[in-house]
Order: C-alpha cells, then structure tokens, then sequence
C-alpha cells in the first residue's frame, strides 16, 4: 500500500469510528424524541378539533329546540297551518320569517334555517335561497337519536354559500302533524374553519367517522372511502397505518370519532431533515479530516512528487522549470542539490549546441568561399566590357542582368532582405529568362509602395515566380504579380499557363524534393515553405490554386513582425 493510501485511511479510521458510533445513538435518542413529540402535538389540536366540533352540534340542538312546539315559533307554526284566513296566515307568515331571521342574526354561527315538510317534500321559512333540490335523506349521516340527525360536513344547501357545514333537522312535535322539521346549518365558513385548525402546514387531512363505524366525511377519499367502514373501527385503536398514511383518532362524547390522516412522508418529514443535519455535520466532518490527511501528504508525499516530476523534465524537456519550495528544509535541500545538478547537465547541452551551431556556420563559410563570388563578379565584369567593345548588346545585356543578381544571391547570404531588393532581383532573374527561352511572355508587376521597405526573407519571390514558368506557360503568356500591405504582407502571383493537377499541387505543397532537379537557379517551392516555416512558423500561409487548361494562382501571406514597422519607417526616411 502506498503512503499516501496509508496516511488517508488511518485519518479516515481513526475519525470516522467514533463520528459513527455517536451518530448511532444520537438517531435513535432523537427519533424517540422526535415521535413522541410529533404523535403529542397531532392529537393535541386533533383533540382541539374535535372539542370545536362538539360545541358546533350543541350549538345546533340549542337552536333547533327553540323552533320546536312549545316555543314561540314553534307556536305560530302550529297557528299558521291551522288559520284558515288569507289575512291571518300572512300575518303569522311574516311574524315566523321575523323570528327566523332575528333569531340567525343573534347567533352568528348558524346559517341556513328553515321548516321542511317531509311528507310533501317542501320547504318554507327559509332565510337565505336554497339550492335545488333539496333532500335531507342525501346528506352524510353524522349521528341519529330520537328526533334529531346531524348531519356533515357538507356542502351547504345556501345557494349563496359552498362551503363545508354541519346541519341538525330535529322533529317540531306538531299536534295535528308529525312529518314537520326544522332544519338548520352552522354559520359562514365555521365548519372549515375549525377542521383547518390544526393544518397550518396543509399536512393534515380528516375523516369523519359515525357512531357505527361508517365513514361519513373524508378528505382522502383514495384511502378512506365515504360511507365505508372505518378499519379497526370495532378494536378501538386510538391510531394506526394505512397504506402509507398513519391516522389518528379522537372519540366524541356525542358517539362519532374525528380522525387525522398524515402521509409518511410528512409524518417522517422533521425526523427526516434532521438526519439530513446530522449527515451535513458528519460529512463536513469528514471533510476536515480527509483535509487534515491532505495536509499531511502535501508535507510528505507530494515533495516525492516534485522529485518524480523533476526527473521526468529533465528526460523530456531540456526547459528549465521552477518549482517553488517545499517549506521542509529536508525536502528543500535534496531539491536544490538536484537542481544543481540540472543546472549542469543544461549548461553541457548548450556546450554542444553552441560548438554544432559553430560546426555548421564554419562549413556555410567554407562553401562561401569556395564559390569565391568576388572572383565570377570579376569575370563578369570583364565579359561585359568585352560585349561593349564587340558591339554584342544583347550578350552585354544578359552578362549585366547575371552580374546583378549573381551578386544579390551570393554576396548578402544570411542577411535580411526587403520586398524592393527582391522585385529589384526578379526583374534581373526574368531578363535571363526571356533571353533563354525562344518566346516572349508578359510580367506586370504592381507592389504598394508602403511595403517596399519592410523586411522579407531572401528568395521569396523569385521560385513562385519560377514555378509559373516551369508549367506551361507558353507564347502569349502573362505573370501578374501583386505585392500589397493589409494585415500584413499579401503577395499573388497568377500566370495563363496550362494549370496544374490538385495531385502536382498537393506534392508542391506536401514533399520535401520537388523541384529540386527540376529548378536552374531557384532555390524552389521546397525552399519558400521551410523558409517561411522557420521565419513565422505557423502564422504565414502558402496557398495554391489552378485550373487546368486556364492557368494558377499562388497566395502568399506573411505576417508583419514586432520590430518591422519601425524598421520600414527608418528606412523610408532615409
């Protein structure tokens, strides 16, 4: 096993045994906590609820006593269906609807009231509208006794209110008629009110469950269907689980039970984010430590590091890299030794590199002068007066036009270039052609006059040129060449000629030896791309277009180079 596996699982052990263990007994501390105070909390508003409920039906059979027979509504009642007289029944019909209505607005939480007519299925008496039609036999039976229902919660039978509401019709006892009632519903929102007591976080949902076990009201109707038997009803449990619902229950002293259904996980939800605290503080825990472990193999394993990657630079890369301290004065020294031994292994390359560079300009000097140019610019000379004495223009021509460019290749090698010393030294190159070959072609030549002075390398001009010439150009023929200054030197130069193949353009560009046969005096197309590969490496751009038949196009681009500006201005100045 390596160090650095080492130091991390011995910080890792040696942390997380104990960080585990008190996790253990925190959860289980916690989870009972947690349960019991849940489970508290629940049945205390479910209680609550259930109290407000109860109060709710009290409130119900107070009222409905008070318009039975013995009452004074109750009374008028029993005189209104015996009048016999239009005059007296409309007095005793207002007298009634004035007690109703004073009766409503003196008890705010009750709602719709009104006498119902069983046998004839009629209601009278009302004091809001009623919704169409209405049947006491289709409302949720809540709770029975002799001659009183309750009923609920239900959508109200006020045509102007669709709330939940709890309602009682309790028997008028009428002497002479046994099949009147009163019906009567608690007030404006009272009943949703109290059953959202206890679910201000809308986690809660009710069942409703009569004294029989039937379920007479259900907000979950998925899991606890209306008018079905509640499970358990008959073991008495006082809670439970259901298809991933826990429930809770509270028995009235009146016969029916008030029931609070929860999810699991909503149940679960407090106990689950806090073990969602205790794995955030566990894991930044962890974190600590696996940064602590990280400290101690920066100090120890990541200095052996450095000396591996020290040793691989130096195989690879003669670049010197510097690296920064270890701040371990044993590491530091042993890095500073090495270094020292770097250093000396760098200076010995140079050594060579400086004698094999020495090496190669003494064999370009010796080649120089063995090519001796001051002795062919002499001969040369003498040549030229002897064509001048003989009358032999055309020959004093082609000897000047040698001489001149002769002593432009020979007598500034190595040095730097520009673009006028190189048109100066292609118009010398094209009078000896036009004087070799036995027909005549036409070079224009147009170069911006602000690129004139800009340094080039030397023979750039003169094989781009030659190459036009060496394919296909025959009488009639043309050369354009064009020298212009934009974002840095664009040369073109396009000719008539017989055109080329993409593979003849494809093995100019690509091979290392065309036209080295091929070419009199050019250095050749190899020679423009390793120059201006050397020179700008990948920023300048040799581009190559023909068609056969029609003729070629050669694009050359060159960029401008820090320094060349300044020169161009200097020399424009003088």
């Amino acid at each position: 096993m390596t160090l650095k596996r080492r130091i991390f699982l011995i910080f890792s052990f040696n942390s997380l045994v104990p960080l585990i263990c008190l996790s253990i007994i925190s959860y289980y501390t916690m989870f009972s906590i947690l349960s019991n105070k849940i489970e508290a909390g629940i049945k205390s508003s479910l209680m609550q609820v259930t109290l407000s409920l109860e109060n709710s039906i009290r409130d119900l059979n107070h009222i409905s006593q008070q318009f039975t027979y013995g009452g004074v509504i109750g009374n008028r009642l029993n005189e209104f269906m015996l009048a016999e007289e239009p005059y007296q029944r409309l007095q005793l019909d207002n007298a009634i609807k004035s007690d109703l209505n004073l009766l409503a607005f003196t008890n705010p939480n009750i709602g719709l009231t009104m006498y119902y007519f069983k046998s004839q299925g009629k209601y009278q008496f009302e004091n809001f509208p009623v919704k169409h039609p209405f049947s006491p036999e289709q409302l949720p039976l809540l709770a029975e006794y002799t001659g009183i229902s309750y009923y609920g919660p239900h959508i109200s039978n006020n045509l102007l209110d669709n709330q939940y509401v709890l309602s009682a019709l309790r028997k008028v006892e009428l002497p002479d008629r046994d099949d009147v009632y009163i019906y009567v519903e608690s007030g404006f929102q009272l009943t949703q009110n109290i059953l959202d007591t206890d679910r201000s976080d809308s986690r809660l949902s009710h069942v409703i469950v009569d004294n029989n076990g039937r379920i007479a009201y259900s907000e979950v109707p998925d899991i606890f269907k209306t008018n079905s038997i509640f499970p358990d009803f008959d073991m008495g449990g006082a809670s439970g689980f259901n298809n991933e619902f826990y429930w809770f229950k509270e028995t009235s002293n009146q016969g029916w039970s008030l029931v609070s259904v929860i999810a699991e996980a909503d149940y679960n939800k407090e106990k689950n984010r806090w073990f969602l605290q205790i794995a955030l503080v566990s894991l930044l825990f962890l974190g600590v430590t696996l940064f602590l472990a990280w400290l101690l193999w920066k100090m120890v394993y990541k200095p052996l590091g450095r000396f591996h990657n020290e040793i691989k630079w130096m195989s690879n890369s003669r670049t010197k890299h510097n690296l920064e301290q270890t701040s371990i004065p044993e590491f530091d020294y042993l890095l500073n030794q090495f270094r020292q031994m770097k250093k000396q292994i760098w200076e010995l390359f140079n050594e060579i590199e400086q004698k094999e560079k020495h090496r190669i300009d003494l064999e370009v000097e010796k080649l120089l002068y063995q090519i001796n140019p001051h002795f062919l610019m002499n001969t040369l000379n003498t040549a030229h007066w002897l064509a001048v004495m003989n009358g032999q223009d055309e020959i004093d021509r082609l000897i000047q036009s040698l001489n001149k460019l002769l002593y432009y290749n020979l007598g500034k090698l190595g040095q730097a270039s520009t673009i006028e010393e190189e048109i100066d030294a292609l118009k010398q190159y094209l009078v000896l052609q036009q004087i070799r070959y036995d027909f005549q072609f036409n070079v224009r030549i147009d170069v911006d006059e602000n690129v004139l002075k800009i340094p080039v390398p030397r023979f750039i001009l003169q094989p781009l040129v030659e190459n036009s010439l060496y394919h296909g150009l025959n009488d009639d023929g043309f050369i354009q060449v064009n020298v212009i200054l934009n974002n840095g030197i664009e040369i073109s130069i396009h000719d008539n000629g017989s055109g080329m193949s993409e593979e003849k353009i494809f093995n100019l560009l690509n091979s290392q030896t065309v036209d080295q046969q091929k070419v009199g005096m050019g250095i050749g197309m190899n020679y423009v791309k390793r120059m201006i590969k050397s020179r700008y490496e990948d920023k300048a751009n040799l581009e190559i277009k023909s068609e056969i038949g029609k003729g070629t196009s050669i694009f050359l681009t060159l960029p401008i180079q820090g320094g060349e500006t300044s020169y161009d201005q200097s020399a424009c100045s003088r």
